[in-house]
């Protein structure tokens, strides 16, 4: 119970930083968080955790889902060109960390060093789920980059936001989670837990996805001078 109690703790704690990142440094805080929710979420989807009735799943989702909320504030706010933008950085700052921290393993530890064994143990199993996590982030992004314009045209008004954020994010997550835990679990779990990871991270991005709903509506309420003075242009 207290995992659950602190995971509803933790989602709000993650939701008003990613409200604070785009309030106070507009559409360059977007991008700011993107370049670093992909990198966390990684490293927190290395820690799995027991919930309510032994369920099993894997820290990170919460993260994940702020990416798809950035996506679709971008889409909603700037555009299709600068949600495909803020895709491509947040691919480029795995890419890039991954090559980095992999070389940062290499170097020989000093006698006394605490960090290496620690680092290794994160860090060294960030390849694969790296590769996973790049694979399923490349493909998922774009498509939930182009579900949510294609969804607009459809459901283009003010208070259809709920539609076309929920629409894209929940078909785009599931296309991730399928593509990440095959990449990343298949054969490090058995198929029970592998099944347990793949359910319960697919349905807490439901859940998240929901719950993050109004953090949208909120944020597209920003105002911000520049933007006034300058009217945003979508494709």
């Amino acid at each position: 119970m207290f995992n659950l109690l602190w995971g509803v703790c933790f989602v709000v704690v993650n939701f008003v930083f990613f409200l604070l990142c785009y309030r106070l440094f507009g559409k360059k805080g977007l991008y700011a968080w993107v370049g670093m929710a992909t990198v966390v979420a990684n490293i927190q989807v290395a820690k799995t955790i027991a919930m309510p009735f032994d369920i099993v799943m894997t820290l990170g989702n919460t993260m994940y889902v702020t990416l798809y909320m950035t996506s679709d504030l971008l889409n909603e706010r700037y555009g299709r060109a600068e949600a495909r933008s803020a895709v491509w950085f947040g691919f480029f700052t795995l890419l890039m960390t991954t090559v980095i921290m992999q070389m940062v393993l290499v170097f020989k530890p000093q006698e006394t060093d605490i960090a290496q064994s620690a680092l290794q143990t994160i860090f060294g199993l960030m390849p694969r789920l790296a590769l996973g996590s790049l694979t399923a982030y490349f493909i998922s992004q774009f498509l939930d980059v182009r579900l949510y314009a294609w969804i607009r045209k459809y459901y283009g008004s003010s208070k259809q936001l709920w539609i076309r954020s929920n629409g894209s994010t929940m078909i785009s997550s599931f296309v991730d989670t399928l593509i990440f835990c095959t990449i990343a679990f298949a054969g490090t779990y058995d198929i029970k837990v592998w099944t347990e990871i793949l359910l319960t991270t697919y349905l807490s991005k439901f859940i998240l996805t929901a719950a993050g709903t109004p953090v949208l509506y909120l944020g597209r309420s920003f105002k911000f001078a520049e933007e006034e003075q300058k009217p945003v242009i979508r494709e």
